[in-house]
């Protein structure tokens, strides 16, 4: 997988813009706020039909402006591949590839493999399960396009069902009978999806531990552990038997929805007991881990960003990071940083090929 050509318009800060890449590493180095990080965010854009940093589709459109669009070309089995999103205030956002739109959006998704590395990725740490859930399912979804069907079905449903209980306190009534219609549908969507959830993390915690190790030198251990109410029951007898706590808290309380990932850190909670160091080793272990599942699952080199890491990162880390990237298993990699002799120090140390974008 190759971006060749990249072209932008109205797209965040950048009015009208066109790159070529004809080298392995690609790095965009300038001050703060003249676009480094939105450059990475288009190829994200292109991979996965929304922005990493802003899922709002609007508001990656250039202040003053009602349309945005990101034209991308790129070297996939030997064959070109001409990608087009396209978003308009008022109008469904486009995706198009090689002149044809896609019915859904959806459908797109690993067609083009992509890992993001970014100082953005701590709120896996910090933040709720959801976004734990959000990485888990990104990763299958990239090489699962049913998986990626069940979910989105099932948080329809799930809504479909949340709206029914506040209907119920609402009107002061009940119905059984359109109840278990949505709970059959929950509970089949939500076993399939449960079941992939566990067979992802059976295949991909040997992988995450073992480059763990490789960035941390050995130092400690790390651990992954899934965390869901369907390990010992049901869905569907959980929604049954947790009806009345629904019912007065018009929620659906019990589902894969409220799945979790622990991250452990010699059996400790790394939120709590992990050194920035240590979270951060974790997080690109994850990121580099998942790049090695896609890179399996899909049988294509995905596309790596790595987003301002050696501002956040120690040259330890970095060296580790860029002899890992200067292997062969590794593909087309875009860097962005401040510092553009650091970052051409770096690059120079790994037998390369490389291309630095001044902005």
């Amino acid at each position: 997988m190759f971006l060749s050509t990249l072209a932008l318009v109205n797209y965040k800060n950048f009015e009208a813009r066109s790159f070529e890449f004809d080298a392995k590493i690609n790095c965009f180095v300038g001050p703060n706020g003249v676009g480094k990080t939105n450059v990475l965010d288009a190829v994200y854009h292109l991979s996965f039909g929304k922005s990493y940093f802003n899922p709002v589709a609007l508001q990656n459109i250039k202040h003053g402006e009602d349309f945005l669009v990101i034209d991308g070309t790129y070297q996939k089995n030997n064959q070109e591949e001409h990608v087009v999103l396209g978003v308009k205030k008022g109008q469904k956002k486009t995706i198009k590839r090689n002149g044809k739109p896609y019915d859904k959006i959806s459908d797109h998704i690993g067609f083009i493999p992509l890992v993001i590395i970014s100082p953005s990725d701590r709120d896996l740490i910090i933040e709720g399960s959801e976004t734990r859930r959000k990485f888990v399912d990104g990763v299958i979804a990239q090489g699962d396009p049913e998986y990626l069907r069940q979910l989105l079905d099932y948080q329809k449903t799930l809504g479909q069902r949340n709206a029914l209980l506040k209907y119920f306190q609402l009107n002061h009534t009940f119905d059984a009978e359109t109840l278990s219609i949505y709970n059959a549908q929950l509970d089949g969507l939500g076993q399939a999806i449960h079941k992939k959830r566990q067979a992802f993390i059976e295949a991909f915690l040997p992988i995450f531990t073992q480059r763990y190790r490789f960035i941390s030198n050995a130092k400690e251990t790390v651990h992954l552990t899934y965390q869901s109410q369907l390990h010992e029951h049901k869905l569907i007898d959980l929604l049954t038997d947790n009806l009345g706590r629904d019912r007065a808290t018009q929620y659906t309380n019990y589902g894969i929805h409220k799945d979790d990932l622990n991250f452990e850190i010699g059996s400790y909670p790394i939120k709590k007991f992990g050194s920035q160091g240590q979270q951060k080793s974790f997080l690109i272990a994850l990121k580099l881990a998942q790049f090695d599942f896609l890179k399996e699952l899909s049988k294509t080199t995905p596309i790596l960003l790595l987003d301002d890491i050696f501002d956040k990162l120690d040259e330890t880390r970095v060296a580790q990071i860029m002899g890992l990237v200067d292997q062969e298993s590794f593909g087309q990699i875009f860097i962005s940083d401040t510092h553009s002799e650091r970052t051409e120090n770096v690059v120079k140390s790994v037998h390369q090929s490389y291309k630095i974008f001044n902005l």
